[in-house]
């Protein structure tokens, strides 16, 4: 035994130097163990002459191996395909050999396959060749476990993608991936693996469209599928059809496309699923912009053609049915091949489109001539997005002047509705490079004029194309219409005519040559109001400031335009405002003075400063420091202001000047942080004195908010001066006998506000300052509601488009932090301070993410049904609102509280606030989808309770009611 095992070992030696290759298998078979004890050279060739030598001994003696010998030969394998590359090949051949092991253990094969692709390079699997697929479809034939499946995809789409030779197995790995087409799992509840329907469906979709050598077998497959009943299965053939497509050419879909033209024809023609429609429309583009690629020969078919004569023999004749039903689905089928290629384009156009203008012109209702627009408008669309570039002369060349005609016809009409049609079809036509000449743009402008609200989108969407010719025409028109009005009579409807030119002084301001022109005209109206040359309403001048925003949000951001701002807009509204706050005529009030209009005035300017290049942006911040700090109006046009002007201050009585600290406030606070505010410790001092002596109360707020604002931006390092002005607030708060309590408590809670958005611990002393005013007698109920204040975004100070330091999910923080202290307080106080901690409560869960509510309100779900009893509409309102997305899904403590529950909403159906009445309604809705077994008790009561908002007054309170009661 001693003297065949010296001679085996020898044998071995010779066969792993490579001396002798026979008679080493020969003599090894069935002496495994000895084999591997070979395998641990220091060389790697000589290792790789020892994998192979067991290989090939496995080649004969497969089949002798137990299911153990097989498990520990697979981990040996599985480990040499981490070493040296040259020990792979051998590897290879070694793994094999041992699938074709009748006791190969579960798991095995994907463990192999893993380790393949994770180890292996391509070129190395591929000499394996067609063998190697065989051995993948025998291992994956018959999966269930999904964990596998998704893995088993994953191989297969790159064995497709990596080059591997197919061969005669082609089918095959077709058959034994198609199987499973179209995916239908649902995962089950708490799945540990996390893996989805829609992971499933992607990765066997990149299988199936991987490779046009699928195309016989899948193309028939997706016409079989389209035929099922269930919209999931029609949805996921049709984007798969959408995908393979863009793989393949024309030959591949040659013996197909009548039968795919049949399903997809049937899906849009029959479809009550818009998603269905929408993937076959998809489809049906991704399969002539394929076809639409093939190369023509003098010897073979034009696919394109031959499939689109098919669609226009099903589809054209349904275009001159304008009442018909299948005048849209046809329409929709004809303009998704349109839009797949500029060669589809004409062909579809030049069949379509002068059937379409001749039915126009022959037709006299205006239903059916605004059908036909808008069919015509939609295959507008369609050229533009198949044109390759705007060089292209447009395929709707040759049918211009026809298509200008019916639209200018349209404008002529009286019908709304085809003016409405025709102004969108102009808009789309004047897209199109060429088709609209200067005349056209002339007498496009002219019927704009009379500017019907819906016209005004059109003119914008013109002028962005055709500047210069709205610069001379349409302006000078609009402020002719605003400026003069030639009757009296018609006072209300020059009002409104006033409306849409200053809305469409906005509309049409998209370039920088336009705001030179139009925001002269808006200031000109400001500037008229304010003189009492002509008569401008208070809403006038707010809509005109509303168009002087909406200019600087949307307007090309250019350094002309942003000095347009800097040296014009900003100093010009300044100084009428100032001129307004100085007017000492007695009985004469200028507009510019209120309230509302000061408050438009504010995002004009702050949308443009935020917008600032920094030099314009520090410069900007400079003059409104200089002043209202010091009174300089050298910079503001015309300056004939008196010396000594002291904004920052009240004098006496009149609050006209101190409540222009507002227009400060949208100077210095919507600056970039990088912007350094000069005399910021004067100005901080200055805001804070006016915040806590001002009476005025947009004087005061305005001046606490840019405190805030300021105070947000400083650097950490900077911040000594806030806690000076804090221990000067809590003073006068704690002195229950002070005059000057509100506007102590209003700069605290915006200094608050500005701290908490950016994390600072000072905020800490302020909410337990907020905290303990929940209980005071005067300002109890403003500190509940100030709690919205803090959870709340607004427009003009502290967001993020001013530049403000705001930190993400400072609301939830907010929440995590102090829900507790709520809860405390509420369990403490007196009875009458109760309702002041369930306001605060619900006013902080109102403002969290809907995904916080769900899974925070369980734990205070005590003190929300007792906010239901709270006689404040605006406490119910609010937390009603908290309740309805989390009845969807109840956790446990919810339907433990079933009883009070039901009481209370059952309670709101008689309040006074038709929106509480709507809620509840709402909720008693979403109560009937409980367990049966909990709500059964209740229904009978419910269904009583719910027959007197059967009866309301309001119309949406009985549909709500209707609803709630056929569910339950």
């Amino acid at each position: 035994m001693a003297a065949d095992s010296t001679l085996l070992l020898s044998l071995v030696e010779e066969f792993v130097s490579g001396l002798q290759d026979s008679k080493a298998k020969d003599a090894a078979k069935g002496k495994l163990v000895l084999v591997i004890l070979s395998l641990t050279s220091s060389q790697a060739p000589t290792r790789a002459r020892g994998v192979q030598l067991l290989s090939e001994v496995l080649k004969e003696c497969y089949g002798e191996l137990t299911e153990r010998e097989v498990e520990v030969l697979i981990a040996f394998y599985e480990n040499r395909l981490k070493d040296h590359y040259v020990i792979t090949p051998p590897v290879l051949q070694g793994l094999r050999a041992l699938t074709r092991c009748t006791t190969l253990p579960p798991g095995s094969a994907v463990s192999m396959l893993r380790s393949l692709f994770q180890d292996v390079h391509v070129q190395q699997i591929l000499c394996l060749g067609a063998d190697f697929v065989f051995g993948f479809v025998q291992s994956m034939d018959g999966e269930r476990d999904p964990r596998n499946l998704l893995l088993a995809f994953q191989i297969a789409k790159n064995i497709i993608h990596r080059g591997y030779d197919l061969g005669k197995f082609t089918e095959e790995l077709f058959e034994v991936t198609s199987c499973y087409f179209p995916i239908d799992f649902t995962p089950p509840p708490n799945d540990p693996h996390g893996i989805t329907k829609e992971e499933l469906i992607q990765e066997l979709r990149g299988v199936l469209t991987g490779t046009p050598k699928f195309a016989e077998f899948l193309l028939p497959l997706i016409i079989e599928k389209l035929d099922s009943d269930v919209p999931s299965a029609k949805l996921d053939s049709l984007q798969t059809l959408t995908a393979c497509v863009s793989q393949y050419e024309h030959k591949d879909l040659a013996e197909f496309l009548e039968g795919l033209w049949a399903s997809l024809r049937r899906e849009v023609f029959q479809t009550s699923s818009e998603n269905v429609e929408s993937a076959g429309l998809a489809a049906l583009t991704a399969l002539t912009s394929c076809l639409s690629r093939s190369v023509l020969s003098s010897d073979s078919e034009d696919s394109l053609s031959s499939f689109l004569d098919l669609i226009l023999k099903d589809c054209k004749h349904h275009l001159c049915e304008p009442d018909l039903k299948l005048v849209w689905p046809s329409a929709k089928l004809l303009q998704a091949t349109c839009c797949a290629s500029n060669r589809a384009s004409h062909i579809v156009t030049a069949a379509v489109m002068p059937s379409l203008i001749d039915q126009y012109n022959s037709r006299t209702q205006c239903s059916q001539r605004r059908t036909l627009l808008e069919v015509v408008q939609q295959f507008i669309q369609s050229v533009k997005s198949s044109q390759s570039s705007d060089s292209d002369e447009s395929v709707l060349s040759a049918f211009r002047e026809a298509l200008c005609s019916i639209m200018f016809s349209a404008l002529s009409e009286s019908d709304s509705s085809l003016q409405i049609t025709a102004t969108s079809a102009l808009t789309s036509l004047a897209q199109l490079t060429g088709l609209l000449l200067d005349s056209d743009i002339e007498l496009a402008i002219d019927h704009l004029t009379r500017l019907s609200a819906h016209m005004v989108e059109c003119a914008g969407a013109l002028a962005e194309l055709h500047p210069a010719a709205f610069i001379a025409k349409l302006i000078p028109r609009l402020k002719h219409e605003m400026f003069y009005l030639t009757e009296p009579s018609k006072q209300h409807s020059h009002h409104t005519m006033r409306q849409r030119c200053l809305s469409a002084l906005a509309a049409v301001s998209k370039q920088s040559s336009v705001v030179q022109d139009s925001t002269p005209v808006l200031l000109e109206v400001l500037s008229s109001a304010h003189k009492g040359s002509v008569s401008f309403s208070v809403d006038e001048v707010v809509l005109a400031c509303h168009s002087l925003q909406r200019i600087a949000e949307q307007v090309e951001d250019e350094e002309e335009t942003g000095r347009c701002f800097h040296d014009v807009i900003i100093p010009r509204l300044l100084s009428l405002a100032l001129q307004a706050a100085l007017q000492g005529s007695p009985g004469v009030r200028s507009p510019l003075v209120e309230e509302a209009v000061l408050s438009a005035m504010v995002p004009v300017i702050s949308t443009s400063c935020s917008r600032l290049q920094p030099t314009m942006a520090a410069q900007t911040a400079s003059r409104a420091v200089s002043l209202f700090l010091d009174g300089d109006v050298s910079f503001l046009p015309d300056n004939s202001f008196p010396s000594h002007i002291q904004l920052l201050k009240q004098q006496g009585d009149s609050w006209s000047q101190s409540q222009m600290v507002c227009l400060l406030m949208g100077c210095v606070c919507s600056l970039p942080r990088s912007v350094e505010v000069p005399q910021i410790d004067q100005l901080l001092s200055a805001l804070e004195e006016m915040s806590c002596t001002c009476s005025h109360q947009l004087s005061y707020t305005s001046a606490a908010k840019c405190f805030a604002g300021l105070v947000n931006k400083r650097p950490p390092g900077q911040l000594v001066l806030i806690q000076r002005t804090m221990k000067r607030v809590c003073s006068e708060l704690d002195s229950t006998s002070s005059s000057v309590r509100i506007q102590a408590f209003t700069l605290m809670i915006w200094v608050a506000k500005a701290l908490l958005l950016r994390y600072h611990p000072l905020f800490k002393t302020l909410t337990d300052k907020l905290f303990s005013l929940l209980d005071d007698t005067d300002l109890g109920l403003m500190a509940a509601d100030s709690f919205s204040l803090l959870m709340s975004d607004f427009t003009d100070v502290l967001n993020r488009s001013c530049h403000a330091d705001v930190r993400i999910m400072y609301r939830q923080r907010f929440f995590s932090e102090n829900s507790a202290k709520l809860v405390q307080g509420f369990n403490a106080a007196t009875q009458e301070k109760k309702s002041n901690y369930l306001k605060a409560l619900s006013n902080i869960v109102n403002k969290l993410p809907k995904q916080v509510q769900v899974t925070e309100l369980p734990a205070l779900l005590s003190l929300l049904l007792e906010a239901l009893t709270c006689p404040d509409q605006g406490v119910q309102l609010s937390t009603l609102s908290c309740l309805e997305p989390v009845l969807i899904n109840p956790p446990p403590a919810l339907i433990q509280q079933l009883e009070a529950l039901v009481n209370r909403l059952l309670a709101l159906l008689c309040s006074p606030a038709m929106n509480v009445r709507i809620v509840s309604l709402r909720c008693i809705h979403a109560l009937s989808s409980f367990p049966v077994h909990e709500v059964l008790p209740f229904r009978a009561r419910v269904l009583r309770a719910l027959a007197k908002p059967l009866d309301d007054k309001k119309r949406l309170v009985r549909s709500e009611a209707v609803q709630a009661r056929g569910e339950w």
